[in-house]
């Protein structure tokens, strides 16, 4: 560990250069984000870096955008795990990185139906879901001005959901007046029928302004709503008013939208309007360092052999 300690700050504008190579920052956001931190100390395991600013803001923007990024890269590379912690220049002396906001006080937070345990801190980046990883960052960053709709496929469990309540805890911690929805398209679909079962305007009205009123709608399971004629005329016009307002739209699916053989074609006209990206099964070194980051993150105490033989199977 101590080797590691100094090899992190012999290295660190290696580092830096490292993190720019591997996730094609753009030059301006290297000068401005990347170029200008400083490594403070390492203390145990964790990684102290400087941010030369007084700047509140600028250090929130780091926590979500590079967090992620930086423990990733120094576990890859030194073979060990680290917490980094950003630190802002005056506040090097109580080493204090720990000023959040709790937003589950929020009522858009309460209304958003997000899991608290997913968020992009805990999402492990691999080769098989970085391109899902940097368009879910990207749409967070900006919601309604790019990728839109943005259309996330792949298999079980592989980490689509993860993303979708990610992009929403970025939006509600930066934009916390937002109107953030979650919503399975199971229980969309539970609320398109209640709806005609109670048989009356307002009712439908109700469901109309939940699902047409908000900034960002997030569905997972799309390909629920295939053959259910009322819920895809709702889904539909739904998608139109949100995306014709300039709304941000993000869906998740087992399949391309191609690959829905049911599906209407004007669904997937629609849903290729923006960006489709998928995430594949994660190789033995992902699933090693998911195994890690669940272990961490549970405090769990469990034999490297042991996890060698999970990755392995």
């Amino acid at each position: 560990m101590v080797e590691s300690m100094l090899e992190i700050k012999e290295k660190w504008e290696e580092i830096k250069e490292y993190i720019k190579d591997e996730y094609v920052l753009e030059d301006i956001i290297y000068t401005t984000w990347i170029l200008p931190l400083k490594i403070h100390d390492v203390i145990d395991n964790k990684v102290y870096i400087i941010v030369p600013s007084d700047n509140f803001m600028a250090l929130k923007y780091l926590n979500k955008r590079f967090l992620t990024i930086f423990n990733v890269t120094l576990s890859e590379m030194f073979n060990e795990s680290f917490e980094v912690k950003f630190i802002l220049e005056n506040n090097i002396d109580t080493l204090d990185a720990e000023e959040t906001v709790d937003i589950t006080k929020n009522e858009n937070y309460k209304k958003a139906n997000l899991n608290s345990k997913y968020k992009f801190e805990t999402f492990v980046i691999g080769s098989n879901n970085k391109m899902a990883h940097s368009a879910a960052l990207a749409v967070a960053e900006s919601p309604g001005e790019i990728y839109n709709p943005l259309y996330i496929y792949g298999g079980a469990g592989l980490g689509k959901t993860h993303l979708m309540h990610s992009i929403g805890h970025f939006i509600l911690e930066s934009k916390s007046d937002y109107n953030v929805i979650y919503v399975t398209s199971e229980d969309f679909t539970n609320d398109i029928v209640e709806s005609i079962r109670n048989g009356n305007a307002s009712t439908i009205s109700k469901v109309r302004e939940k699902y047409r009123t908000v900034d960002v709608l997030l569905v997972d399971d799309i390909q629920f709503i295939i053959g259910k004629p009322a819920t895809q005329e709702e889904f539909f016009n739904t998608f139109n008013a949100l995306h014709l307002a300039g709304k941000q739209i993000i869906l998740s699916s087992d399949k391309p939208p191609k690959d829905l053989e049911t599906l209407d074609e004007r669904f997937k006209s629609r849903f290729g309007m923006g960006l489709i990206v998928d995430i594949q099964a994660p190789d033995y070194e992902t699933r090693m360092a998911i195994l890690r980051k669940k272990e961490e993150t549970e405090n769990y105490n469990i034999d490297n052999e042991v996890l060698k033989y999970i990755a392995e199977n």
